[in-house]
């Protein structure tokens, strides 16, 4: 188990590190003031200096690098394997709310991509993945819903009935990040096609057009009350016996809680890395503001709690930065499914390391930590909901708790 970056992954981190120094840092506040001017907020992507800096992206190789392989002949990511995009994504992490847009490694583009890529037809591919790989749209995953308790995704209630050479989908969904960007074009839906199969073989995927008649963007979500636009935004959503043709349907039906959990795999080494880059910021912000300020005669870096608190920082990031790249070590090596245990430890400690690391930095920068002059606030924001999305901390340590009990029953079990 050997997680040193090959030269490939050195070569890729030096041009990322570069371009998020000398452009993108450098771009953000442009950015916001671009964003701020819009007569659409939800259309941040549009804002030229983000074209500018896709367009740098694609000359420098940084482009898609989540997504490795070939479909239909067709070179579709840099050819990374999870652990050699993983400190990329760290990277990404410093500078979330640009960084993953600029490169197109944002979710939710990111799982959606990586469905169409390993379960889209053709047609799929050429109408909807071509122009995500290429940056032209965006799209969504609609699967959370607002009626049921979806930490339990067989509880989906949303119905995709077959209709001739139809499917007609009925129901509403909320927390859709993305929705609410007007360059998103396409809704991956996951809905029940059969009520009475194997619980786990009711659900189906299949792909809406978000200008099909019967779709509607209720409202946006706010998160903590911050509006998440960097995001696409999130949005709650209602079909209205919405038709679209059976070709639309992704994989095969009864398929769409397997597709749903072999999207969620790569996406939480994504989603925790880049949550890693945070609590690195998060430290560095912390170490600086502790050396400046003065409370008592003495820089707060003098003080036992904070030195305390900094050094904690220090050894939870390191330890936390080691599971995941073990995460991605055995998804490259045994896949997903032989990293299940370790794709759901690293969805619990994540969130919940860099959340404590997130509340010490805002706790050395007094109000300051809280207000909107440092990325903090809305950084812990961020992070705390990584505390629900793919599902909530108490799902995944139940399956943690139980795998450990039968690994070790099996452990004291008589041979033979």
């Amino acid at each position: 188990m050997d997680f040193t970056p090959d030269a490939r992954t050195e070569q890729l981190s030096g041009e990322l590190r570069d371009f998020l120094h000398t452009r993108l840092v450098p771009a953000a506040a442009v950015f916001d003031d671009q964003v701020a001017a819009l007569a659409d907020p939800w259309a941040w992507s549009s804002v030229p200096v983000l074209q500018e800096l896709r367009a740098e992206a694609r000359e420098r190789g940084l482009w898609n690098l989540f997504l490795p392989g070939d479909t239909g002949g067709r070179r579709l990511g840099a050819g990374l394997t999870n652990l050699q995009y993983a400190p990329l994504a760290e990277l990404t992490g410093r500078l979330g709310r640009l960084a993953p847009a600029a490169l197109n490694c944002a979710a939710p583009d990111t799982g959606n991509m990586e469905v169409l890529a390993m379960f889209g037809s053709p047609e799929q591919q050429e109408r909807w993945l071509v122009p995500l790989l290429e940056g032209r749209i965006r799209s969504a995953f609609a699967m959370t819903e607002p009626d049921v308790a979806s930490s339990d995704a067989t509880n989906i209630a949303t119905s995709i009935r077959r209709e001739g050479g139809e499917y007609v989908v009925s129901g509403r969904k909320w927390w859709i990040t993305g929705a609410m960007n007007p360059q998103c074009e396409v809704f991956v839906v996951m809905g029940k096609t059969d009520p009475d199969a194997d619980r786990h073989r009711q659900q189906s995927m299949v792909l809406v057009p978000r200008d099909a008649p019967g779709v509607e963007v209720v409202r946006p979500m706010t998160v903590f009350g911050y509006d998440d636009h960097d995001h696409g935004g999130h949005a709650e959503l209602a079909f209205h016996d919405v038709r679209v043709p059976a070709a639309n349907l992704v994989g095969e039906e009864g398929a769409g809680f397997a597709i749903a959990q072999a999207r969620l795999g790569p996406g939480r080494i994504h989603h925790c890395m880049r949550a890693i880059g945070v609590a690195e910021l998060a430290i560095e912000l912390m170490c600086a503001r502790a050396s400046e300020r003065v409370a008592f005669g003495r820089p707060l870096a003098e003080q036992g709690v904070v030195r305390d608190w900094i050094a904690q920082a220090r050894v939870r990031v390191e330890q936390l930065r080691l599971l995941v790249l073990k995460a991605a070590w055995l998804m490259d090596t045994v896949g997903t499914r032989g990293a299940h245990t370790e794709i759901q430890a690293i969805k619990v400690a994540t969130p919940q390391t860099v959340e404590w690391v997130l509340d010490k930095a805002i706790q050395v920068h007094g109000a300051g930590g809280i207000s909107q002059d440092f990325p903090l606030a809305a950084a812990w924001a961020g992070v705390r909901t990584l505390r629900f999305a793919d599902g909530p901390d108490e799902v995944h340590t139940n399956a943690l708790a139980k795998a450990e009990l039968r690994r070790q029953a099996a452990v004291r079990a008589p041979a033979g």
